[in-house]
């Protein structure tokens, strides 16, 4: 296997850990919509702001992850997924969020993609 060749598993890791990235977002949004609907100081909200709870603690799992990934993943390699990530959470933010998104973006997002596929392919 050559250096930058990754095994299923490791790519199944690395795989979860690009889906988990904008799952957080996701939280952290929510989180941002329902402090609309709270009132109070701002500490007092966000011990009041459960979807943000929830993305600390996401990202708490998350971070756990990322580290198992570490362990075996070369982290210029493993870290190429975090693209896969960043071109989820807009696709995420206009569908659930109904946030604008335009062609341009989506071309961006495409070349990020195409990259992360010239970082990953066997050398």
């Amino acid at each position: 296997m050559s250096p930058t060749a990754l095994s299923p598993k490791d790519l199944a890791l690395c795989s979860v850990f690009a889906v988990a990235l904008p799952l957080g977002q996701m939280l952290f949004k929510w989180g941002a919509v329902y402090d609309k609907g709270l009132t109070g100081p701002f500490l007092l909200r966000v011990t009041q702001n459960y979807p943000l709870i929830g993305a600390f603690a996401w990202y708490g799992v998350t971070a756990l992850l990322w580290f198992y990934v570490l362990t075996r993943v070369p982290l210029s390699l493993a870290y190429g997924f975090s693209l896969i990530g960043s071109c989820l959470v807009p696709l995420a933010g206009w569908l659930v969020f109904k946030e604008p998104a335009n062609w341009s973006m989506g071309l961006g997002y495409l070349l990020m993609v195409a990259g992360l596929f010239l970082i990953v392919r066997p050398a």
